[in-house]
């Protein structure tokens, strides 16, 4: 789901622009399209992680992690900067700070908080929808099809993390993130309109994003790398997605929120470079490899 596709409508006063149902398809098939090629690589790995348990292969050495290491503390303030550090920076450092000793495996820990993070997505998207400018008569086709299929892709990134977890002899991960899902709890009073829930949702993402490539470097397993490296490429995605579309909402133009592909010219500058801000994936917002760990 390319940042260039969100054009300007032919007419550009109308609130709620024409959607060209081809244009839609195409853009909602892009996305689809990454999202199916990583779920095959996740398949692939998680198969892999089968085949390697019944032949007996060992699995990542266990070693205790510390709960409030400098990656754990910096992220609880970082995260974002924004909507969630606003709503909520006492309440993550006081579960990162509450965080009980674990015994499993340092990837499994990885692992079930990537699925928090996806129980969260899931959730957030969820709460979205009921939104009337979001996912009501009153809202942006693009953003609406977009929160939808994003919510249905988090679904199954959680159900492919989740059954990492289990090949890996962990358990599966259905709670939302602790100290994530307390500040994006304060924040949902504010989602009073289609601005602050596109910032809530790029920081989701965002730091989803981070955190997977952390994880990929710091994750042992080689299928668990696989499976991790697959989903992290599609959360970059929706970032890029929303990076631009919050672009045109600071502009002041929603309504060139589109699909036609015409008067591309007239999009504000930084709509055509705002989804890829950095040549290299930051992780600053990275998230703690025990902070949605099961203990």
């Amino acid at each position: 789901m390319g940042s260039q596709q969100l054009q300007r409508s032919n007419q550009p006063d109308d609130p709620s622009p024409d959607i060209d149902p081809r244009a839609m398809d195409a853009l909602i098939e892009e996305s689809q399209d990454l999202h199916r090629d990583a779920m095959v690589t996740t398949v692939d790995a998680l198969d892999e992680m089968v085949e390697l348990n019944h032949e007996g292969a060992p699995v990542s050495a266990a070693r205790t992690p510390v709960s409030t290491d400098r990656r754990s503390l910096r992220s609880a303030i970082t995260f974002g900067g924004g909507v969630l550090a606003a709503a909520g920076v006492v309440a993550a450092l006081d579960a990162v700070s509450a965080s009980p000793a674990f015994g499993a495996s340092p990837d499994v820990q990885m692992l079930q908080t990537a699925a928090s993070i996806e129980v969260l997505a899931v959730a957030t998207y969820k709460t979205a929808l009921t939104l009337p400018f979001i996912g009501g008569s009153s809202a942006n086709p693009v953003v609406k099809a977009f929160a939808t299929t994003t919510m249905e892709q988090h679904s199954q990134h959680l159900a492919a993390f989740n059954a990492a977890v289990t090949r890996l002899g962990g358990k599966p991960q259905t709670n939302p993130d602790p100290a994530l899902a307390k500040v994006v709890q304060a924040a949902v009073p504010g989602l009073t309109a289609p601005g602050p829930v596109v910032a809530l949702a790029l920081e989701l993402e965002q730091g989803a994003a981070e955190t997977y490539v952390a994880d990929v470097a710091a994750l042992s397993d080689a299928n668990a790398k696989k499976v991790t490296a697959s989903i992290m490429g599609v959360e970059a995605q929706h970032a890029s997605v929303l990076l631009a579309v919050q672009a045109l909402l600071n502009a002041g133009a929603p309504q060139l929120i589109t699909l036609s592909p015409s008067n591309v010219a007239n999009l504000p500058a930084a709509a055509g470079s705002v989804g890829f801000p950095q040549a290299f994936f930051p992780t600053d917002m990275a998230r703690s490899a025990s902070e949605g760990a099961l203990s």
